[in-house]
Order: structure tokens, then sequence, then C-alpha cells
């Protein structure tokens, strides 16, 4: 049985991961469990896999998690209880925990990631910032400890099966496919006014607001285009980006032979969890099979790279390096959260991510101190870019 602890489980890939462990009760078993602001959902993933330890996000969360499970009549003795970037720690590294699912959405997920592979876990991954921002350290530690990075991401784990088809050697560049999200015909003068409402519509799958936001910037596939590069050590210039509405080949790599293969299949994630927690097995399911009618017409087109200027500016801080991705990340999230709140518009986004990497100074990201002053710096610089785009619009900002 492997005992696995699961950062994030609260959004949507922890909670599929739950569906996955519940099909298999025989062969998995939740030590650990984390999540952010949705505590009632947390009282009752706890209640209902009993983990050893259990973090919330802040010390008010916790106590309403134990309120909440008091009243339950859940015997507390059975949970260890702890909460913040401490707590997430401990769930990551939790003794009994053989592999650690992370899915903290943005860089929270970095530092119980990384303690979690001092710790010589294996990790499923679907926290993509954890690479993006500092990739150079997290690669390096799982070769120190021979620990394994799994990928989740459906684009990464179709990738990651790909290339079970050849070696390194053979391999002329991977294809991350992209939905093109909901404005991917909408003309480039109309995104000025797209609320977030309707950013939010993606026409694939549902996910959190933050990565659904990401996904209609091109964003999401830009940081997958860094990911790619630390996970499967290749170049900028070896990964390629194909827009793909129908959303059934979740990505391919071609070969020096001008062979592509392809991973196709449904939109559900629990294919690629599965696959995550199983490897390099593979185990029957009860999962719907892929509708072969949906391969009627399959698309692929180039990314608009002028409308979408975010993708270009993922390429160009890959290009860059060292502390340059994780200053685009954190320009990111800022600059989404103020989209979000309404300060800015959908094109701002681009404009203060790129206004914050063209002013950073990039450093060597080799010790965990610089990556986070590197992104406590860009976090401060988009905050005031996105102060003065909402003064100069008149929004009504803080």
């Amino acid at each position: 049985m492997k005992s696995i602890s699961i950062l994030g489980s609260t959004g949507s890939i922890g909670t599929n991961t739950l569906r996955v462990v519940s099909a298999f009760p025989h062969a998995f078993r939740v030590v650990g469990l984390s999540g952010g602001k949705n505590i009632a959902l947390l009282a009752e993933q706890v209640e209902a896999v009993r983990p050893e330890i259990a973090a919330s996000g802040s010390e008010k969360g916790c106590l309403e998690l134990q309120s909440l499970l008091r009243q339950r009549g859940y015997q507390m003795e059975r949970t260890r209880f702890v909460y913040g970037a401490e707590g997430y720690v401990e769930v990551s590294c939790h003794p009994e925990a053989a592999m650690v699912l992370s899915a903290i959405t943005g860089a929270a997920g970095l530092l119980p990631t990384y303690r979690a592979l001092e710790c010589g876990k294996d990790i499923a991954l679907a926290n993509k910032e954890t690479l993006v921002v500092a990739g150079q350290l997290m690669m390096s530690r799982a070769r120190e400890k021979g620990a394994q990075i799994l990928p989740v991401d459906s684009e990464h784990n179709a990738i990651h099966q790909c290339l079970r088809g050849g070696r390194r050697s053979e391999v002329r560049r991977l294809i991350l496919t992209a939905s093109g999200g909901p404005f991917r015909e909408t003309p480039a003068e109309k995104l000025r006014s797209v609320t977030p409402e309707q950013a939010l519509q993606h026409p694939t799958w549902r996910m959190g607001r933050k990565i659904t936001i990401d996904s209609a910037t091109l964003m999401n596939k830009g940081l997958e285009v860094i990911e790619a590069a630390w996970l499967f050590g290749v170049t900028a210039d070896e990964i390629g980006v194909a827009v793909h509405p129908q959303s059934v080949v979740h990505s391919m790599v071609e070969f020096v032979d001008g062979s592509v293969l392809a991973q196709l299949g449904p939109t559900d994630m629990r294919i690629a969890i599965q696959y995550a927690l199983t490897y390099p097995e593979r185990w029957a399911c009860t999962l719907p099979s892929l509708d072969m009618r949906r391969l009627a017409r399959l698309e692929f087109l180039e990314p608009d790279r002028e409308k979408f200027r975010s993708l270009g500016l993922c390429y160009e801080a890959l290009r860059r390096g060292g502390t340059a991705p994780a200053v685009l990340n954190a320009a990111n999230e800022v600059a989404v959260e103020a989209f979000l709140n309404r300060l800015i518009s959908f094109p701002d986004i681009a404009t203060v991510i790129g206004n914050v990497l063209e002013n950073h100074k990039v450093e060597d990201a080799s010790d965990l101190d610089t990556v986070f002053r590197a992104d406590a710096w860009a976090r401060e610089s988009a905050t005031s870019l996105t102060r003065r785009a909402c003064q100069t619009a008149g929004r009504a900002g803080d």
C-alpha cells in the first residue's frame, strides 16, 4: 500500500485525487491533507480518510476545522492539526508519506514541495509554478535524493507517456497543445472590454479561478513551456505550442525521423492523476473511454502571439533564465488578482508582466533565498504598476 500526502486537497486536482484513491482502497492510504479556504470541504475530507495530519492555511481556519469535526463527532486524536506554511511543510514531509501530490495553486506550493524532495519523497506534480519559479533547484534536489517528479498536468503527463516510446536523443521537439481559451476567436480590439466573468468561462476544463484566467491569456501554456523545459531537459527552441480547440490530443512528441507520438484521451484529470500515482504500471479503471466520434475533426493552429503576449513573455523568461521565470510568475499572480478585482483590464495583465520582466536584473537562481527575494521584488513592482494602471483608467482601487 502506497501512503500519500495531498497538498491542496480542496482544489479540483485534490478532490479528483481523492476520487482516484477511493477507487483503489487497498492500494492507497492518505496520511496527510492540506487545504485552503474551503474549511467545510476539508472537514469532510478529513472525516472520510482520517489522515495522520491535516493543515489549513491559517490559525483561524485550523480552529474552525477542528470545531466542525468535533460537531461531527470525529475522533480528534486520530489526526494532528497544523496550519500555515510550516503546517504545509509538515504535511509534505510526513515520515509515512512515500509520495506527495502537490496541487497548491501558485508559488505557495514551492516550499512544501521542495522540502518533500529534500526528504526523498516522490512528487506527483500538479503545481507548475514550482518548476517555473525554481526549476533548477527542484530538479537538482530530485536527482540528488533519487526522487521522481511525475507530472499531473495533462500536457506534461501526455509528454511523459509519449517519451516512453523513444530515447531522449531521438527527440526533435515537444508539442504542447492548448485549447485556446474563451477568446481564441475574439478580435484583439475587443479584449479590453472583457469581464472577469467572461474570462472564467473556459470552453473545456473546469478549474480554479487563477488557472482559468491564465488559460484565457495563454500564460498557462507559457508556464507549461517553462515547466516542460525543466521536466524533460529541453530548450525553449525544442518546445512548440499548438492551439487544439477539441482538447482531445493532450500533447505530442516529434522524433528525429519525423514520427509523432500523441497521447489522446477524454478531458478527465483523473486519468493523469492515476497515471502519476501508479507509475510505472497502468491499472484498469472504470473511467469513461474516449468518444471516437470526437476524432472526426481535429484542428491544430498557431497561437496568436500578438493577441496573447503572455506566451511570448514566458519564452523570453525561459531564455533569460535565472530568476526571470520567478519574476514572471509573481508578476502574473499579482496582475491576475488585479484583473479579477476589476482594477485592470484583460490586456493589462500582459502589460504589467512585460514591464516587470523588463525592469528585472536577472540573478542566478541557485538558492531559495534568491528566488524568494526575486519573487517579493516582482510582487511589489507589479502591485505598483497595477495601481498606476487603475488610476490611469479611473477605476476605484485601494
